[in-house]
């Protein structure tokens, strides 16, 4: 994560950002004549439509387009649930109107004459629907540029890939997949080898949308692969990493493969998602030059993390990839280039930026950039001292860990006066209830591991 602003128009730059003028001059031209319209749900995956280019520059930029008020009430079935608050039965789940942001609007490469814009949810009054990720998001951005600062993220976003298509896994009840490598191909030029053309194409194609592509390598997993893009400001970063996450899935339909974001696929290393961050001010890049603050907001990342993890581990299956030394965290503890703890310093000068190891690859990245700015504002508006940096096996050694299971991380979120102050009262309702909804269907299930230990042997 350089400290270096990007230019998408300068020569080497990504292709495919969109201003507006460009996007009126290819729809006249018949170069687009579909724009996905995509609104960012609680599990962080892109919904919305697919729109004709002609009635999206002339009715839909003007008066957005409405969408059932329940994409932020179901679960990751679809299924809507009680309890949350944007939609209800007995509302009739109405609508709320999606409202471009022109700033996020690009060619989506991975598809012919298509382009993609995100949006923002706000009611039929104008009002913002508070507990949509974007608006999260926003909010905290607000709390930083209230001190003068703004912030610079990156994500790096790990996945699996199969040889089966969804569909076949889908008919092999998710058994017995065929990894697109057999052996640990971290760092492996191989490794991205084997993988045939999707990484080829998740490259190129993610460039020629608008992304800063840094690098793709292989991972410790079997089929395991990573690619890493240019730091951004957050909402940039998070709307990058949204569309990455869309594009990745698209390409390995076409290809005809199966690729998997889960946090803990098997009882191998997980998926994770990394998350760089830094704060800068008028004058540039913060941290170096004011210690007492980065030490402060650095502080504010561990003294927070147990009450805001379900923000970087939202699902039953996140607490799953936190094992011992595999690589992702169990010690909330922060070191220098240290990564067995769950913050890791990295960088000096300009670049001198902390690493939050914590997210899956399930993760909704606006909500871990949410937390980890609400985190470090509390470190910083109450002083707090950082603990010593953490030297040789955080798995060893730390005296505070993660939660490590979901329940207990909802009970954490559900109390937290830091959550509270930060997001609003309705925010940390409307996820606690999430989190709910999930462990309730999780309860009454019954696993394949409980049918093996259980069922009698003879």
């Amino acid at each position: 994560m350089r400290e270096t602003a990007i230019d998408s128009s300068r020569p080497g730059g990504p292709r495919g950002r969109l201003e507006l003028e460009a996007l009126s001059r290819q729809v006249a031209a018949g170069e687009i004549t579909a724009v996905l319209l995509g609104f960012v749900d609680m599990q962080g995956r892109l919904q919305g439509k697919q729109l004709g280019a002609d009635y999206f520059v002339t009715d839909v930029l003007d008066h957005g387009a409405g969408a059932c008020s329940y994409l932020l009430s179901v679960d990751v079935e679809m299924q809507p649930q009680v309890g949350l608050s944007t939609s209800a039965w007995s509302s009739g789940h109405g609508d709320f109107h999606l409202i471009p942001d022109l700033s996020s609007l690009r060619r989506a490469a991975w598809r012919p004459r298509t382009a993609i814009c995100l949006a923002d949810a706000v009611w039929g009054d104008g009002s913002d629907v508070t507990v949509s990720p974007r608006r999260i998001l926003r909010r905290q951005l607000e709390r930083l540029a209230e001190r003068g600062w703004t912030a610079r993220a990156a994500t790096e976003l790990e996945f699996i890939v199969h040889r089966e298509t969804y569909a076949g896994a889908r008919a092999r009840d998710y058994r017995d997949l065929t990894p697109a490598n057999h052996f640990n191909g971290d760092y492996s030029l191989l490794a991205i080898r084997q993988a045939g053309s999707l990484i080829d194409r998740v490259v190129d194609e993610m460039y020629d949308s608008g992304l800063a592509v840094e690098s793709a390598k292989g991972e410790a997993n079997l089929g395991q692969f990573e690619v890493n893009f240019r730091h951004d400001e957050p909402l940039a970063t998070a709307d990058s990493h949204v569309i990455f996450k869309q594009g990745v899935k698209e390409i390995a339909l076409q290809e005809e493969v199966a690729a998997t974001f889960m946090a803990k696929w098997d009882e191998r290393e997980g998926n994770s998602c990394h998350v760089h961050f830094s704060l800068a001010d008028s004058e540039g890049p913060l941290f170096a030059r004011a210690e007492d603050t980065f030490k402060m907001f650095l502080a504010g990342q561990l003294a927070c993390m147990e009450e805001l993890a379900l923000l970087f581990a939202p699902n039953v299956n996140s607490y799953k990839r936190f094992a011992g030394h595999s690589f992702a965290p169990t010690a909330i503890a922060w070191g220098r280039d240290n990564r067995t703890c769950a913050v890791r310093v990295v960088g000096a000068g300009d670049s001198l930026r902390f690493e939050h190891r914590v997210p899956g690859g399930d993760v909704n990245p606006y909500l871990a950039l949410s937390a980890v700015i609400a985190a470090g504002l509390y470190g910083v508006e109450n002083e707090l001292q950082l603990e010593d940096a953490l030297e040789g096996n955080a798995y060893a050694s730390a005296p505070r860990h993660l939660p490590t299971d979901l329940g207990r991380a909802r009970g954490l979120f559900a109390a937290s006066r830091v959550a509270e102050e930060a997001f609003g009262a309705d925010v940390v309702g409307h996820y606690a209830r999430a989190a709910e909804v999930e462990l309730e269907s999780y309860n009454t299930t019954v696993t394949d591991w409980e049918r093996r230990r259980g069922y009698e042997h003879f």
